[in-house]
């Protein structure tokens, strides 16, 4: 690892993860690309066991901040002031990083002047695994849905420039951010490799979200956004136009199946009338003199078979 003026600064929030600190650093030190600082925040954990690591935490390159807990946006916002590099990469204390994540990501950066976010695929681990299945990035699509995970590349001088994460969202300050930066007329590269590992446990924020919080956050995005999406209101309606002829033929094609299910209900219940018909008469012919005589033929022929 360089001792000059690093190229990255890893910006790395900390609220009651300690014991996930070591991987997640360790994949930062195990970089290809060695130019980079790691800046640790502890954001006021309440964790006896992250205190005591983060107490007198020592790794090549890290430094440790202690702050009151204030959420991620606030603890990203305070370790990139304190960052050196012209590039930041957030990274959660409980994820990891591929060992090339760095190197590609500045080698875009470095090529590309107005690239302003570098991002990769990713997948799951923990108590979910497989492929974190985003859309790729597409504009303006992610006014929609937001389609670039935290983990991500950007320069420092647009952070200055937008004022950094906004500290009034509940989960969405990087939806809200990569926003920002896309005003400033800022590319997106996904670089298409798993280079990113999103640790899933059962209090991640992703699984907290209500119906109501959707609304809110929404609102809250288009708020700050307003001028952004008001330029692209069409392809908000087209969306919503889109979802409305969704729902209409999913709507037809249900009624065309409960059509054909009612349709096969009455060939087998008239199947089965038949049957039940079949069965009375072939009773009723077995109660008959003639079905006795019939049966008693039938005996007789077996007993004389078997002399």
């Amino acid at each position: 690892m360089s001792q000059a003026r690093p190229i990255v600064s890893v910006v790395m929030p900390c609220y009651n993860q300690g014991k996930y600190v070591d991987e997640a650093v360790g994949s930062v030190l195990n970089q290809t690309f060695q130019s980079f600082e790691i800046i640790l925040i502890n954001d006021g954990s309440t964790d006896e066991e992250t205190n005591q690591i983060l107490g007198n935490y020592q790794k090549p390159g890290v430094t440790v901040l202690h702050t009151e807990n204030r959420g991620p946006a606030a603890a990203r916002n305070t370790g990139i002031q304190y960052a050196r590099g012209q590039y930041i990469l957030p990274l959660d204390a409980d994820d990891r990083i591929a060992p090339t994540y760095l190197e590609q990501a500045v080698r875009i950066l470095d090529e590309n002047p107005n690239v302003g976010i570098v991002y990769c695929e990713a997948e799951f681990f923990g108590e979910k695994t497989g492929k974190f299945d985003l859309p790729g990035f597409n504009f303006p699509g992610i006014l929609l849905g937001n389609m670039i995970f935290n983990s991500s590349f950007y320069r420092k001088a647009d952070w200055e420039k937008v004022g950094g994460y906004k500290n009034d969202f509940r989960g969405w300050e990087d939806y809200d951010f990569w926003l920002s930066l896309i005003e400033l007329g800022r590319e997106v590269v996904r670089i298409p490799e798993v280079l990113y590992y999103y640790r899933q446990i059962n209090s991640s924020r992703s699984n907290s979200m209500t119906r109501q919080s959707w609304i809110e956050d929404y609102t809250h995005l288009f708020r700050n956004h307003t001028e952004l999406y008001s330029q692209n209101i069409s392809a908000l309606f087209e969306h919503i136009i889109d979802l409305r002829e969704d729902v209409q033929h999913t709507h037809a094609r249900l009624n065309e199946t409960l059509k054909l299910l009612f349709e096969a209900d009455e060939q087998r219940q008239k199947a089965e009338n038949q049957r039940q018909q079949a069965e009375d008469q072939l009773r009723t012919i077995q109660n008959s003199r003639f079905g006795r005589l019939y049966n008693g033929y039938v005996k007789l022929k077996k007993l004389l078979g078997q002399s």
